[in-house]
């Protein structure tokens, strides 16, 4: 497994890491030792980075990581999150004493006295980015965190957050069917030294082998609710995905590790982090940092899969609502 920076200063870890948001069920029912299976598999693959947060699965998914932890003795690189709350009157929580709170029961679930990496899993409109990146700033000082980073946030909450203390990360949705990020954020966190962090980098699933099918969600999965999975748009999104699954089994790549081999390609301060419940989805695509794109590959997925291809939006109105627009 090839290593890239997290951040200018950041530490040297695994180009891919591992998403650990399926561990705590939402894309399914899963079990423990299904899970703690998958991180074995992440590990001997090469990969160091683990990402997951307070929310996947209301704490199941750093349990279950505390668990492997203290039963391998591995230290791998850790990134968790907090933002999103329960309160339907305050969806999204900045306030000192919440992320304070909410940091400090993921390093118990964790069984650590600190991580890596620590993320706003959204930015709360009603706290100033100054003093969001001041109560990071803070928990940096204190020991409990290495770096800081920000999710699902436009260019601006960047500048303004990184003016204040640098921020190592920025983690928002990019994949070969949502592109939004190349209008102006990658570009910026490479101006400013920042990681980027592409979560969903199979899209959902799609690049996956096989690919996600709606007609198999589980009852009430939120993947259900995104417009490009509605019966509207699916049909013609899944005749494009079908051909790029062909031509990534014609060149003897999976699908899942010619879409991560894309991302990969495309600056080298990229880091995705596909997820996964079992070891065998995992190792399609754990040696995608093995494939080198020819130039006939990349106009070939240009070809096939240009920007802006996808039918349908990747988030619901009330998924979008926590998500910071900027183009």
């Amino acid at each position: 497994m090839k290593q890239r920076h997290l951040g200018t200063n950041g530490p040297l870890v695994s180009a891919i890491g591992l998403g650990c948001l399926s561990f705590g069920g939402t894309f399914g029912p899963t079990t423990e030792a299904d899970s703690l299976a998958t991180l074995d598999a992440a590990w001997e693959s090469g990969i160091t980075l683990f990402d997951t947060a307070n929310k996947y699965g209301e704490g199941i998914s750093e349990t279950v990581i505390g668990t492997w932890l203290k039963h391998t003795g591995h230290r791998p690189y850790i990134a968790t999150k907090a933002a999103f709350t329960d309160d339907p009157n305050r969806r999204i929580d900045n306030r000192p004493e919440y992320l304070r709170a909410e940091l400090e029961g993921s390093l118990t679930r964790l069984g650590v006295d600190h991580v890596t990496l620590f993320y706003a899993h959204r930015h709360d409109p009603q706290i100033p980015a100054e003093d969001l990146a001041g109560t990071m700033q803070r928990f940096v000082q204190e020991g409990k965190i290495l770096g800081y980073g920000l999710s699902e946030i436009g260019p601006y909450t960047l500048e303004r957050c990184h003016a204040v203390h640098p921020v190592m990360a920025v983690q928002n949705e990019y994949s070969l069917w949502t592109r939004t990020p190349e209008l102006g954020l990658i570009q910026r966190c490479a101006q400013l030294g920042v990681a980027f962090v592409p979560f969903s980098p199979l899209a959902r699933g799609v690049f996956g082998t096989p690919m996600a099918d709606p007609a198999n969600f589980a009852p009430g999965e939120f993947r259900s609710r995104i417009p490009r999975f509605h019966p509207e748009n699916w049909p013609h999104n899944r005749a494009i995905l079908e051909a790029f699954h062909r031509m990534a089994q014609d060149r003897g790549f999976t699908p899942s590790a010619l879409a991560l081999a894309w991302l990969l390609d495309r600056a080298s301060h990229i880091l995705p982090i596909p997820g996964t419940r079992t070891p065998d989805h995992l190792r399609a695509w754990a040696k995608a940092t093995e494939i080198d794109l020819t130039d006939d590959d990349r106009e070939e997925i240009d070809r096939m899969l240009p920007v802006g291809w996808a039918w349908g939006d990747r988030y619901d109105d009330l998924q979008a609502q926590t998500v910071e627009r900027y183009s």
